[in-house]
C-alpha cells in the first residue's frame, strides 16, 4: 500500500525532520537514510516502524536541522599549529638576519590552521530521542493514509467478492443438470454404439456413476462457499489482511481450477473461467494490502 508521513521535533534549538513513504510489496522492506549522528540507532528505528506496518516497502529518511539563527558550521583556529608556524618563521628569520615579525594574514592562511567543523549536535542519546518522536509522528500519518487506502481497495473487494459469489452460485446450479446430461448423452452413445441389441440398464446405470464421480464438482463449490464466507468475514474485521487473505485466495484459485478441469459442460466451464478472471483481479488488489 502506498502512503506518505512527515513528523517533526525539536531538541535543544535541533529540528529533525523525518519523512515516510510507502508503496507496495508483498513483504515488509525498510529503507532507513540516518544522518552519522543516529547510525547507531538503526536497529531502534527499524523495530519502530515494524511495530506499526507490516507489509511494503518503507523507506524513511532523517535530516538534522538547525535554525537559520544558527550556523551549521564553525570556524575552528588551531592555535598550537600556529605558534609553531610562527616559532618556526621566526628561527628562518634569526638565521637570515631578517627583522620583522611575520603579519598575522601569513599564519592564518598556513594550511590547518584554519578549519571548519560541524557545529556540535546534542548528544546521540537526546538526538534519538527527539528522532524517534518525530518518526512516531511520520509514521501516524503514513498509517492513516494507508488505511484510508485501504478502505477504498477492501470496497473494490466486495464488488469483486459478490460477482464471484454470483458465478459460484451459477457453477452450483448448472452443476446438476449438467450431470443429468452426461447420462443421458452417455444412453445415447451406448444406444448408437449397440443398434438393436437391448441395452443392459444396470450397466448404463454404473458407467453413468463412474463418469459422474469423474466429472463432479459438488465438494470443490462446498469448498469455494465456504471460502468466500471466510474471506467477507476478514474484509469485514478489517486490519492487516494482506498476507491471510493471500493463501486464502490460493485455495480459492485451486478449486475454481479443480472446477473447471473436471466440467464437462460449456456453460460450467465458461462459468468457472469467469471465476478465475475474477479471482486474479482479486490477488492483484490483495498484494496492496497490508
Amino acid at each position: 500500500m502506498t502512503g506518505f508521513g512527515r513528523g517533526e521535533a525539536t531538541v535543544d534549538d535541533v529540528t529533525i525532520t523525518v519523512e515516510a513513504r510507502s508503496v507496495n510489496h508483498r513483504h515488509l522492506d525498510i529503507a532507513l537514510r540516518l544522518p552519522p549522528a543516529l547510525a547507531g540507532f538503526e536497529p531502534d528505528a527499524r523495530r519502530l516502524v515494524q511495530g506499526r506496518v507490516e507489509r511494503g516497502r518503507v523507506e524513511v529518511t532523517v535530516v538534522v536541522g538547525r535554525p537559520a539563527s544558527q550556523p551549521a558550521q564553525e570556524v575552528r583556529v588551531d592555535v598550537a599549529l600556529a605558534r609553531r608556524y610562527l616559532t618556526q618563521a621566526r628561527a628562518l628569520a634569526a638565521e637570515l638576519g631578517l627583522a620583522g615579525e611575520p603579519p598575522l594574514a601569513w599564519v592564518l592562511e598556513r594550511p590547518g590552521v584554519l578549519r571548519l567543523e560541524e557545529a556540535a549536535l546534542p548528544e546521540a542519546g537526546v538526538l534519538w530521542a527527539g528522532a524517534a518522536t518525530a518518526l512516531g509522528r511520520a509514521l501516524d500519518e503514513l498509517v492513516a493514509r494507508r488505511a484510508a487506502e485501504g478502505a477504498a481497495l477492501a470496497s473494490g473487494l466486495r464488488a469483486l467478492l459478490a460477482e464471484l459469489r454470483g458465478l459460484t452460485e451459477a457453477m452450483t446450479t448448472r452443476a446438476p443438470l449438467a450431470a443429468a446430461r452426461r447420462g443421458e448423452r452417455l444412453r445415447e452413445r451406448l444406444r448408437g454404439w449397440l443398434g438393436e441389441v437391448p441395452v443392459d440398464e444396470a450397466r448404463v446405470l454404473t458407467e453413468v456413476a463412474v463418469w459422474a464421480q469423474k466429472a463432479d464438482v459438488t465438494e470443490e463449490l462446498t469448498r469455494v462457499r465456504a471460502h468466500l464466507d471466510e474471506l467477507a468475514a476478514m474484509l469485514d474485521k478489517g486490519g492487516p489482511v494482506g498476507r491471510p487473505m493471500d493463501f486464502l485466495l490460493q485455495e480459492l484459485n485451486r478449486e475454481i481450477t479443480t472446477t473447471a478441469a473436471k466440467a464437462d459442460d460449456l456453460e460450467l466451464a465458461q462459468a468457472a473461467l469467469a471465476a478465475k478472471a475474477v479471482l486474479e483481479k482479486m490477488r492483484e488488489q490483495a498484494q496492496n494490502l497490508e
